[in-house]
């Protein structure tokens, strides 16, 4: 690999090799030289200290960066606990994905059964036999937490709960949810139906950047249906005007839980608070979890995944330069204050022969701050690069064997 160390205040060459051109290390240099502000020698050396994170009277929690993916905060994130409600965000998901395939609509209407009515806990209070659509049993399901909306649900798009929580848990071992497991749509206690604070803060970060035409019901503060009109549980809705969303849960079994999202100016949290003693004290926990967040911490987008980062020397191609970049955005989150102090660091493979594919890796991208790495992507080629004639070939195999 050959590496390229970037700080706020210079920049050195590790096992610089050859191959390197001239031209290669100018555009290496510069591109890689967007990314991190630069500042003195002596802000680059400041200790980076953030204040620990809140006591949280719950069994379970964890603070999220929707951007960067970077956990601020988590005490037993793995736990297994029951879900309660907080089911109802993959039952979500699931329909969600229903409806992108095109295979249901919103204005599709299910059939309500004995057994969709006859669930018990939270109501929608739809009827049995009537038919409803799609789009009022979402708002009934995701604002009043209707289990029987969520059951009517399950049952129009898989024909049974059975079989949609096997569609929950194909969707949970997709986006790596590795310690959860669904048996219904509801959250209503059951022996094997349980998740993680980790794994439902991932779901509600592929909920919102999947689907946020849908998300904003999440935001709603009240529906009405049948002429009963049901609150949002979620109290933050009313108490911070950034929060819009996700969604409450309660059982005897899982305590008060929330899972929340906020928005402040660019930056998105989620905080996951599983098992607390109250309505209340799920909302003032979850609160402190995103106020500590957004006070300690920026998350800004460094890179974007349209523009190539730098140009590197390919072997045996038709041509011999490769526009080289990130594959997504790149976001990073740090303590505020220390952004500035950010270090970029590069590794290109050392050998990058064609024929050559737009998505290849072919080195990584690394920050770090104080010593500690922060974001990780994947160096990918922009473009393709085929093969070379036999005159290029030969000559970069012969280049090969003298720099060995």
């Amino acid at each position: 690999m050959v590496g390229v160390t970037i700080t706020a205040s210079r920049m050195t060459l590790k096992s610089a090799t050859m191959m390197l051109s001239s031209r290669f290390l100018f555009s290496l240099f510069t591109g890689l030289l967007l990314l991190v502000p630069a500042v003195s020698v002596q802000a680059a050396e400041n200790t980076v200290f953030t204040p620990a994170a809140p006591t949280i009277a719950g069994s379970s929690y964890i603070l999220l960066d929707f951007n960067s993916d970077r956990i601020l905060a988590e005490k037993d994130a793995d736990k297994h606990v029951a879900p309660a409600s907080l089911t109802k965000i993959m039952t979500a998901y699931v329909v969600f994905r229903e409806l992108k395939a095109g295979h249901l609509s919103l204005s599709e209407k299910a059939t309500i059964s004995q057994n969709a009515w006859g669930t018990g806990g939270s109501k929608m209070f739809v009827e049995v036999n009537k038919q409803v659509p799609i789009e009022d049993l979402l708002q009934g399901m995701i604002i009043q937490s209707g289990n029987d909306a969520s059951v009517a649900l399950a049952e129009h798009v898989a024909g049974s709960e059975q079989t949609f929580a096997a569609m929950m848990n194909e969707q949970a071992g997709r986006l790596g949810m590795n310690n959860s497991h669904f048996e219904n749509s509801t959250g209503l206690p059951s022996p094997n139906h349980f998740s993680s604070a980790r794994d439902l803060a991932t779901l509600a970060r592929a909920l919102i950047r999947e689907f946020p035409e849908y998300y904003r019901w999440d935001s709603q503060k009240e529906f009405t249906y049948n002429n009963i009109t049901q609150r949002n549980r979620n109290q933050l809705l009313w108490r911070d005007a950034s929060v819009d969303g996700i969604k409450t849960g309660f059982t005897d079994d899982a305590g008060y839980c929330m899972v929340a999202s906020a928005k402040r100016e660019d930056m998105r949290l989620i905080s996951v608070v599983m098992g607390t003693a109250s309505p209340n004290a799920r909302a003032n926990e979850s609160q402190s979890l995103l106020n500590y967040g957004f006070r300690f911490f920026e998350t800004h987008r460094l890179y974007e995944a349209i523009n190539p980062l730098a140009e590197i020397r390919v072997r045996k191609g038709e041509t011999s330069k490769l526009a080289v970049g990130v594959a997504e955005d790149l976001y990073v989150t740090a303590p505020r204050k220390h952004f500035s102090e950010l270090k970029a660091e590069t590794q290109i493979n050392q050998a990058v022969v064609a024929p050559i594919k737009k998505g290849d890796t072919v080195g990584a991208l690394n920050i770090a701050l104080g010593g500690e790495t922060v974001a990780t992507k994947p160096l990918v080629a922009m473009n393709d690069i085929a093969e070379g004639g036999l005159f290029r070939r030969l000559y970069d195999a012969a280049l090969s064997l003298l720099e060995k």
